[in-house]
C-alpha cells in the first residue's frame, strides 16, 4: 500500500516504538546448532540491509530469528544512490534495489550495537548479532575501510561479515578477483589476530559473495578462504542477471540487485558449488528466495549450515519466520534427522 521507502521506514519506526507483536522465541531443540562457539536457537536469520544502522535489534529479536544480521555499514555516513532505488516486483515476489550502503556511519551504528549488547546483559537477551561492513562509495582505498570497521566495531557483534558484493557500490565486485580478495583478507586476518591478542577475543570473520561469479572465481574465493581461515561464506547477495524471466516488466530493467524467489535458483547453485569447492570445511549461510520451509530444507541439503531472508518479509510479514521453522522441523523429522545440522550437505557428493 506504501511506497516501498516508506514503508521501510515505517517498519523500523514501528519496531523502535516496540508495538509491533512478539512472535514465537520457543524453538524445538532439533533446530539449534551451534558454530562457532555461537548456539544458534534455529538456523534462520534476518539479513543485512533491512536494520542498516542496528537500530532495532531487541525488537527483531523478538520475531523468532535464530540471528540478526545488521548493517551494511561504512566509515563514514553515505546517502547512497539517487531515489527512487527500491522496486516491488509483485508477480516474481521480488525486489530490485540500489540502495548504495545508505548508513550513518561506524560511529553512531557502533554507539547502537553498544546500546544492544547493554540491554542484553542487563536484560538477560539472548540474541546472536552480526555486523555487515563494506567501504565508502568514495573510498580511495577499500582495504583502510574495512581495517578501520573492524577496529571500530571489534567486540560488539557476535561476528561481522565482510561484504564485498553488492552490485551498487562501483568496483565493489572487483574485490572478489583473486589478487584484490588475497590483498584484503590478508590485512583483514592480521587485524582480526592482533585484536584478539590484544583483548583475548577471537570474533568470527564471515566473507559475503555475489551470485553472478565465474567458476574461475568460485576457485578462487575457495581457495583463498581456506588459506586464509576465513570463518564462513555468505551465498550470496542479490543477482544483476536473471531479468529476461522476469514477469513484472515494468521494472525489469532497473539497474541494481535483484532478491526474491528469482534469486533462489541461483544462489542455491552456487551454495553447492562453493560446499563441493570448499570441501565442506567451512560454513556456509545461504540467502537468497527463502520463503518457505521447503526453501530452507533444500538450501540446508545443499551445504548450509544457516539460513537469512529477508525479501519474504516484505510479501509474507514477520510471521514466515515461525511458518518456515515449523515446517523445516517437521521435514527434518520426517527424514529421520534428531538435529538440523545432520542435514548439512547431504544432496552433495564430495
Amino acid at each position: 500500500m506504501l511506497p516501498e521507502e516508506a514503508a521501510h521506514e515505517l517498519a523500523i519506526a514501528l519496531l523502535k516504538k516496540n508495538i509491533l507483536p512478539s512472535l514465537s522465541e520457543n524453538d524445538e531443540k532439533i533446530l539449534s546448532t551451534n558454530l562457532w562457539g555461537l548456539n544458534f536457537k534455529n538456523p534462520i536469520g534476518l539479513a543485512a540491509g533491512f536494520d542498516k544502522n542496528a537500530e532495532v535489534i531487541e525488537p527483531l529479536v523478538k520475531k523468532g530469528f535464530g540471528f540478526i544480521e545488521t548493517g551494511t555499514v561504512t566509515p563514514l555516513s553515505q546517502t547512497g544512490n539517487p531515489k527512487p532505488r527500491l522496486f516491488r516486483l509483485k508477480a516474481d515476489k521480488a525486489i530490485i534495489n540500489r540502495m548504495g550502503f545508505n548508513n550513518d556511519g561506524a560511529d553512531i551504528y557502533a554507539e547502537h550495537l553498544r546500546t544492544w549488547q547493554d540491554a542484553k546483559n542487563a536484560k538477560g537477551l539472548i540474541g546472536i548479532v552480526g555486523a555487515n561492513i563494506g567501504k565508502n562509495k568514495n573510498s580511495n582505498n577499500a582495504v583502510s575501510d574495512y581495517v578501520l570497521l573492524l577496529k571500530k566495531i571489534w567486540g560488539l557483534s557476535d561476528y561481522i561479515t565482510i561484504n564485498i558484493s553488492s552490485p551498487n557500490t562501483p568496483n565493489l565486485r572487483d574485490l572478489q578477483y583473486k589478487g584484490a580478495l588475497h590483498e584484503l583478507l590478508a590485512a583483514l586476518i592480521e587485524t582480526r589476530n592482533k585484536l584478539s591478542s590484544d583483548n583475548g577475543k577471537k570474533i568470527p570473520l564471515l566473507l559475503k559473495i555475489a551470485p553472478d561469479l565465474e567458476d574461475s572465481s568460485k576457485e578462487d574465493i575457495a581457495n583463498l578462504a581456506l588459506a586464509h581461515n576465513i570463518d564462513g561464506l555468505i551465498i550470496s547477495n542479490t543477482t544483476i542477471a536473471q531479468r529476461e524471466k522476469l514477469k513484472t516488466r515494468v521494472h525489469a530493467g532497473e539497474i541494481g540487485g535483484l532478491s526474491g524467489k528469482p534469486l533462489f535458483s541461483p544462489s542455491t547453485y552456487l551454495l553447492r558449488d562453493m560446499y563441493k569447492l570448499t570441501g565442506g570445511k567451512i560454513p556456509l549461510v545461504g540467502v537468497g528466495g527463502v520463503f518457505s520451509g521447503d526453501d530452507a530444507y533444500e538450501k540446508i541439503r545443499c551445504g548450509a549450515s544457516l539460513i537469512q531472508l529477508y525479501t519474504a518479509l516484505i510479501y509474507e510479514g514477520f510471521g514466515v519466520v515461525d511458518k518456515i521453522k515449523k515446517r523445516l522441523a517437521e521435514l527434518l523429522k520426517k527424514d529421520g534427522f534428531s538435529n538440523v545440522s545432520q542435514a548439512v550437505g547431504k544432496n552433495i557428493q564430495l
